[in-house]
């Protein structure tokens, strides 16, 4: 799968679709050159000042304001991509009622003035297709969309065992078969770094220090119906430091255990709907140890790389070229 940061390149073939995804850790805009099967993208991590856990969503949508524009000029500066003529926004968390962050709405709004401006097409979908569609694409299984699979959204908001089906308004219809009771998968691994004082958004570091674990701890996940509960990892890594256990080991504990757990949910959901494909997506499922524990237990799952796993606009253009082409 091919996919680069913006470097110097010639002028691309038509037709291209811009997807912009403005979630509550990265402002993100991407280019899909069909013709090409190429993604360009330009993200950027919101600001996070150090030892805090996130940020308000008035702070956040302060930020897409600010760093949007650079995206779009990263991305069109050099004026080696020709103008879109299809542009999607994720417009709310997942396509269910209620569901609403002001972040979206800057992602949104730059879509709907673009389309007003230049006549093109304007979709919106929600944050959590456009993570299940870059997932598809960066694992070359794009034409699931035509069949019913099973996909795990896991990240800091989410932890969501999701049964997809193909629906020819939305690309995907989705229902869940399972989710977190309390705290979500991300959640953890980021309070876990804090109290190791690693940086927001802590995964890659908390993946560094468990590689130099020394010694591994049995884990057992907590399900409920499908569902699971993850609070006691947070409270177990907490007393772990305070007996004096070393921050690799801990780190470890917290990694094994969000990897069990995905195991355990995914045996139930393979138990209530059969040996459907398995799909993970969300920025947790960039962790190489969950990844690769995973991967152990089903061999034939399917991962998106790091850059298509954490929050981007990969995905969200991918679902205008499919809503554009008709190709599901």
């Amino acid at each position: 799968m091919h996919f680069r940061e913006i470097p110097e390149r010639k002028r691309l073939p038509m037709p291209e679709f811009l997807g912009i995804d403005t979630s509550n850790y990265t402002t993100s805009a991407a280019v899909y050159v069909s013709e090409e099967n190429r993604i360009y993208q330009a993200k950027k991590l919101l600001l996070v000042k150090e030892g805090e856990l996130g940020l308000r969503q008035s702070d956040a949508v302060f930020h897409h304001t600010k760093q949007l524009p650079d995206m779009i000029e990263k991305l069109f500066g050099d004026n080696s991509l020709g103008t879109p003529m299809t542009v999607t926004a994720s417009a709310r968390p997942r396509n269910i009622e209620g569901s609403y962050m002001p972040c979206f709405l800057c992602g949104e709004g730059f879509a709907r003035s673009y389309s007003a401006v230049t006549g093109a097409k304007l979709f919106t979908t929600s944050h959590q297709i456009g993570h299940i569609l870059a997932a598809l694409y960066s694992a070359d299984r794009l034409e699931l969309v035509k069949e019913p699979f099973i996909a795990f959204h896991v990240s800091g908001g989410t932890t969501d065992c999701l049964l997809c089906e193909p629906d020819e308004e939305n690309v995907l219809s989705i229902t869940e078969i399972g989710t977190s009771l309390d705290l979500k998968a991300g959640q953890a691994v980021d309070r876990t770094g804090v109290m190791l004082g690693l940086r927001f958004p802590c995964g890659a570091e908390l993946e560094k220090l468990a590689a130099g674990a020394d010694k591994l701890y049995k884990v057992k996940p907590v399900l409920k119906d499908g569902g699971c509960c993850l609070s006691g990892v947070e409270n177990k890594c907490g007393s772990m430091l305070k007996n004096g256990e070393s921050p690799g080991n801990t780190a470890r504990y917290c990694l094994d255990f969000i990897a069990e757990t995905i195991i355990a949910m995914t045996a139930y959901a393979v138990e209530k709907h059969g040996e459907l494909p398995l799909v993970f997506a969300g920025g947790v499922m960039s962790d190489v140890i969950i990844r690769d524990r995973i991967i152990s237990r089903y061999p034939s799952a399917s991962f998106a790389e790091p850059q298509f796993s954490c929050d981007n606009a990969a995905g969200v253009a991918i679902y205008g070229y499919l809503k554009s082409t008709g190709e599901k």
